[in-house]
């Protein structure tokens, strides 16, 4: 089964359609914008098609959320979730070689804030349901697309508020697909291995606070909040957590090892593993510890004034089972006198088996003979989270061929973000290829 040229055309022109539609979500009211017009936009295509759509906005206005069912063969079944948020995080356009909201097509990619993360899997799943409603194609279980706000800040006023609110809107569902898997890696002499993600990390903010003796900047101080808070920073920023390897992770690393021939022994380093990776070694390194990294700090109003207060804010991935012995470690780095405030998501994680993992081999196999799919475990987070309180199982499963000198993970969040046109036809091919036989 090979895509026609209208089709082709129409996941591409999709991708740049979506990109062009500016949702970004800063994460506070005030900078968050165009969810609605682009969950419009998506509700639009899916209805042309002959889809019934439903369309939810959280107790915000303009969050918007759309979701549709195509029912399957067997009804009886557990459906299959597929979704994709709409929100993207900001871009600064001077940064760019591109406008990030041009949504261009030059070069061999499509160019654009959210090409990869991830309006690239929402103009794929998009073009597939079209194409499915318009030809008659009866899945062997239902579907269900979700295109959602809000990701980005955590799905307070996406998946997280439809599962608390909506829940009825995934009936059945017992499984899903979303980001950031089954892109391929090329390792060894060419070999793709294609990762798809069966765990992630869980997240955690972490805010620090110290107090102190305010006063005059030029007078002696001994009680500096700004100081002791920055003496906690640097001492936390400093720390490495414990090596620990989790059954994703070496599953993986046994892989890489199988397809390179470096050897893989759990008591040596895995850096002789990761260094065979190339770009993405960043990512798989921050899955093997806990990682805590200052993205925040503010302290003091004016130059000559040392201020009573001070406060930092930690972005955390947990390995599994990990938060408390976690925090215990983070108190005992940061030291007395720093005050700890903490919230956070848990992990996810399922195994790499079973008929969902054998339909996805499948599809990858027909379109790359030669491909190998290998579980990994994401060190950030995605709605899978809010998903997982529904007893829903997640895979990351969003198919893209990518150039092996691509570095892939500096897109996601990074400047001059883009998803090749090949790689976009190729994942457009093998998701259709997978939700016939899913």
């Amino acid at each position: 089964m090979r895509e026609s040229v209208q089709d082709v055309d129409e996941v591409v022109a999709l991708a740049s359609a979506l990109i062009r539609i500016d949702t970004t979500n800063t994460g506070e009211p005030s900078g968050t914008r165009g969810e609605r017009l682009a969950a419009e936009y998506v509700a639009e295509r899916l209805e042309d098609a002959g889809y019934e759509t439903t369309y939810v906005e959280s107790g915000a206005p303009g969050r918007g959320n759309v979701i549709a069912r195509l029912p399957g063969a067997d009804r009886d079944r557990g459906a299959l979730l597929v979704h994709s948020h709409l929100d993207v995080v900001p871009a600064e356009p001077s940064e760019w070689s591109v406008h990030p909201f041009s949504g261009e097509v030059s070069g061999g990619y499509v160019w654009g804030r959210g090409a990869v993360d991830m309006k690239h899997m929402a103009a794929m799943s998009l073009a597939v349901a079209r194409r499915f409603r318009r030809d008659g194609v009866v899945p062997p279980r239902d579907l269900v697309f979700a295109y959602l706000a809000d990701e980005e800040a955590g799905g307070v006023n996406g998946a997280g508020w439809l599962v608390q609110h909506r829940p009825e809107l995934f009936d059945g569902v017992t499984e899903a697909i979303s980001e950031v898997g089954g892109f391929s890696l090329t390792v060894g002499d060419g070999v793709r291995a294609y990762l798809v993600e069966t765990a992630e990390k869980g997240v955690g903010w972490l805010r620090l606070h110290t107090r102190g003796t305010p006063g005059h900047g030029s007078l002696l101080h001994t009680d500096n909040a700004v100081a002791r808070l920055a003496a906690a920073v640097t001492r936390l920023d400093a720390h490495e957590f414990p090596l620990m390897l989790t059954p994703p992770v070496r599953d993986f690393l046994a892989g890489v090892s199988d397809l390179t021939g470096v050897p893989f022994d759990e008591g040596d380093d895995p850096a002789k593993i990761l260094g065979r990776l190339g770009s993405v070694a960043r990512m798989i390194g921050a899955t093997l510890r806990d990682t805590a990294n200052v993205t925040m700090f503010s302290a003091g109003y004016k130059d000559n004034v040392v201020p009573s207060t001070a406060s930092a804010i930690f972005d955390c991935r947990l390995l599994p089972d990990r938060e408390e012995a976690f925090l215990r470690e983070v108190d005992a780095v940061v030291g007395p006198g720093v005050e700890r405030e903490w919230k956070s998501m848990p992990s996810v994680s399922t195994s790499f088996d079973g008929t969902l993992v054998d339909a996805m081999t499948a599809a990858i196999i027909a379109e790359d003979p030669d491909a190998r799919l290998l579980p990994y475990m994401l060190s950030a987070g995605t709605d899978a989270k809010a998903f997982q309180r529904l007893g829903i199982r997640h895979l990351g499963f969003a198919p893209l061929r990518l150039p092996p000198d691509l570095d892939f993970t500096a897109l996601f969040h990074g400047i001059d973000e883009r998803v090749p046109v090949d790689g976009l036809l190729f994942g457009a091919r093998v998701l259709d290829r997978f939700l016939r036989m899913c």
